[in-house]
């Protein structure tokens, strides 16, 4: 697996740029692969699905669908659009840290 060097830290990533490791993660590398997804600020609201997204993924094993953040995180989909503009599921996810989302492209 290739590495690169986000926030100052070196982790292992996949072609997509997913962390290969969700124990690698931190919020800085979460802050500037946002910043690299085009979102300068992460608010309240956008830690609160990134947070249910690793408390999900620990628990469940696999990164939540689109489906599932709208559906079990608190947020509806206009705003989850809103938050992580084309395609949320998978955008969120690789900012928590967590691998691809089943189902995305």
């Amino acid at each position: 697996m290739p590495t690169r060097e986000i926030a100052g830290k070196v982790v292992e990533v996949d072609a997509e740029g997913f962390l290969c490791n969700p124990n690698d993660w931190t919020k800085e590398i979460a802050e500037e692969i946002a910043r690299e997804e085009g979102i300068e600020q992460l608010t309240e609201l956008h830690w609160k699905v990134i947070e249910f997204c690793r408390a999900d993924f620990k628990a469940r094993g696999e990164p939540p669908t689109l489906r599932r953040i709208t559906k079990e995180g608190g947020v509806d989909t206009k705003t989850l659009y809103a938050l992580f503009p084309k395609g949320p599921a998978k955008k969120v996810a690789r900012i928590a840290g967590l691998g691809k989302p089943t189902g995305c492209i």
